[in-house]
């Protein structure tokens, strides 16, 4: 294992890690709702009239987000190291999994456990065991 050590960025880190809590409690105090990606997502598939509007605003900000944040600082460089055919599988695997496990790593890791969830608590553990699993199958058992 190397940790580039001239990168590691606790600080920011931590600050995104409190602004991601901060905006996730007010959005649940404000809004009522669980700030789940896949939820607000698929709201938009099967929309009611009255959700239309902050849902859209919701993604809108997602996609906004990076553009913003150009005009203060340029973008980290993004390296993704597997083949388009590979990262459209496990889109597709990430997706479906979502659907059976009622939710993405944003509302149960997130905001289902701050709300001590014991459904989010162990759906966050198991995307954790599965997320170590496969880390080690693919660095250590196929060499890759």
């Amino acid at each position: 294992m190397f940790i580039d050590w001239n990168n590691f960025t606790p600080w920011s880190a931590l600050a995104g890690g409190v602004v991601i809590g901060l905006a996730s409690a007010l959005f649940v105090l404000f809004n009522g709702r669980i700030a789940g990606i896949t939820g607000i997502l698929g709201g938009l598939f099967r929309p009611m009239l009255r959700d239309i509007g902050w849902r859209l605003a919701f993604i809108i900000g997602l996609i906004g987000a990076p553009f913003i944040w150009q005009l203060f600082a340029p973008l980290p460089d993004i390296q993704i190291d597997a083949s388009e055919a590979l990262l459209a599988v496990a889109g597709l695997i990430v997706g479906i999994s979502t659907r059976y496990g009622s939710g993405c790593t944003s509302g149960h890791g997130v905001c289902g456990i701050s709300r001590l969830s014991p459904r989010s608590i162990w759906a966050t553990l198991a995307f954790m065991v599965t997320g170590f699993i496969t880390v080690y199958v693919v660095r250590h058992l196929l060499g890759a």
